[in-house]
């Protein structure tokens, strides 16, 4: 893949809301040093679970759904009908959906 479109890459990820502006800039600044062939997917690092954020503008309830599926490209009306149908097993998705309402934090509002 050519260095533009490894900019390119990150540019679109950064507009979507998958990076923060401190992570572009990273980012960025490893594909741009002489001699490096680290690329956009690889600099960004294992750690894509801790840029999960809960939605502010796609959201029913606290936006969990909405965060997900703009983690996984998944439209969100899968991820909620996901939680009910985990509903009918003794409460598992409203469970599963109350603990990620409280420990995934809401995404900046800069990211919008």
């Amino acid at each position: 893949m050519a260095l533009s479109d490894e900019l390119q890459r990150l540019a679109d990820l950064r507009q979507q809301g998958a990076l923060t502006e401190d992570e572009f800039q990273r980012a960025k600044a490893r594909l741009l040093e002489p001699g490096s062939t680290v690329s956009a997917s690889a600099s960004l690092g294992d750690n894509s679970i801790s840029r999960l954020r809960r939605s502010r503008t796609e959201r029913w309830l606290g936006g969990v759904c909405g965060g997900i599926a703009r983690h996984t490209n998944v439209e969100p009306w899968i991820w909620r009908l996901g939680f009910a149908f985990l509903f009918l097993f003794w409460g598992t998705g409203l469970l599963f959906y109350i603990l990620l309402w409280i420990f995934v934090p809401e995404e900046d509002a800069t990211a919008l």
